[in-house]
């Protein structure tokens, strides 16, 4: 078996190499769009129905680890992903791509929470379970966003390399994911009836529930602006910014996503009770900086209040995952953290869905600015809901990524 440390490494990158998948399509889209020539609307459906297909799994699998295990499920998605990969390497028509986009999605939904339960259950500490799990899934985005870019614009075989470099890399980690080792599963867990699990739910701890609602307007607002960036995002840059280098639009699609890497790493550094608040005012300040960029067609522009935007992102997904990682009772995280995913994807895809269908009939300009206008009101609203659980309960606040320390001091 590999060490905790190793462990954790494999962990981390399983987390990022996952949601690398849900990011490698978007240069390809005005590349598919010209060939097969479909509508801004058949885009809209390759959109949603990997969202359909990724919640389907995410309510009848998304927890299954904390029955069976972490191994088997995280596993068994990577092989499947690793499938989607090659039907999008194969695909060679608009139905090609859906299928290809159903796969990955199923996939993507048994691992999301299956490899955040596997991040914390392996972490060297608290704080690092909680900075490495929120910062893994921009990271693995924002790789795929930017070597899809690289490889459509300089690669070989444009369309297919990517696919199956991916591919290769989720069936290696596939099998060294079987080194890790595996958390015990609670007697409650092991009595419940496997079929039981998969029939579709959602669910919640009672120790968990006042923190997580109290967290899902910034979950939305944080995940609702991640959706605009790979659902919209790469036509922004085509036709709004007039950028026409795919390597260019992958690496500004990907400076988002670096940034909220950078963003949750960065905000261990500020006090558990400020976090939240840098973040939520990051984001703000990111969108704010990035409309009248799209006014003024500047690349610049827009590629700062993206960075800014993207530190926003990850400080805000940081505290979330702290939060909820704090209250979360060990042998429940599976269903926890599939839950969050349920919420952030939820909020990752209704808004872009119907953004996709409003550019149809106003157009890309004016269905963007509405979105980052409607974006700016939730973050508002999410502070707005801090602000009033901070004055219920402030020692719970303060005591949000305090606690994984007392942790890490009794078992240190």
């Amino acid at each position: 078996m590999l060490s905790r440390r190793s462990s954790f490494v494999v962990a981390g990158a399983a987390g990022a190499a996952t949601l690398t998948a849900a990011s490698a399509p978007s240069p390809l889209y005005p590349v598919y769009q010209r060939l097969w020539g479909f509508s801004a609307f058949t885009l809209t459906l390759v959109f949603a129905v990997y969202v359909f297909a990724l919640l389907a799994s995410l309510l009848t699998v998304g927890s299954l680890s904390d029955r069976v295990g972490r191994r088997p499920v995280a596993s068994a998605a990577l092989v499947v992903l690793a499938l989607g990969m090659v039907l999008f390497a194969l695909a060679g028509a608009v139905g090609g791509l859906m299928l290809a986009r159903i796969v990955q999605g199923l996939a993507v939904g048994a691992s999301a929470g299956t490899t955040t339960a596997l991040i914390l259950d392996s972490a060297p500490s608290p704080q690092w379970g909680s900075s490495v799990s929120s910062a893994v899934p921009s990271l693995g985005i924002a790789i795929g966003a930017v070597l899809a870019g690289a490889l459509v614009e300089f690669g070989p075989f444009p369309r297919e390399l990517v696919f199956w470099i991916l591919g290769a890399v989720y069936l290696a980690l596939a099998a060294v994911i079987w080194w890790v080792p595996e958390f015990e599963v609670s007697e409650t867990a092991s009595r419940t009836s496997l079929w039981r699990m998969l029939r579709p739910s959602a669910g919640l701890p009672s120790s968990t529930r006042p923190m997580f609602f109290t967290l899902l307007p910034s979950i939305a607002a944080t995940w609702a602006l991640g959706g605009l960036y790979l659902s919209l995002g790469s036509s922004i840059l085509r036709t709004v910014l007039e950028v026409h280098s795919h390597a260019v639009a992958g690496i500004v699609l990907g400076l988002f996503f670096v940034a909220g890497a950078t963003g949750s790493a960065a905000s261990s550094a500020v006090p558990p009770r400020r976090r939240e608040w840098l973040g939520h005012a990051t984001l703000v300040a990111g969108v704010l900086v990035t409309l009248p960029a799209m006014v003024a067609a500047s690349v610049t522009l827009y590629a700062i209040g993206s960075v800014v935007a993207g530190l926003g992102f990850g400080a805000s997904f940081r505290f979330a995952v702290s939060a909820l990682g704090d209250v979360a009772p060990t042998d429940q995280r599976g269903e926890v953290f599939a839950t969050m995913y349920i919420v952030s994807y939820l909020a990752f895809s209704l808004p872009a869905l119907a953004a996709g269908l409003a550019v149809g009939d106003v157009g890309l300009t004016p269905t963007a600015m509405t979105y980052g206008a409607l974006e700016v009101a939730l973050i508002l609203f999410a502070m707005a809901t801090g602000f009033a659980r901070d004055r219920r309960s402030p020692r719970r606040t303060r005591s949000v990524g305090m606690s994984g320390q007392r942790l890490q001091d009794r078992h240190g």
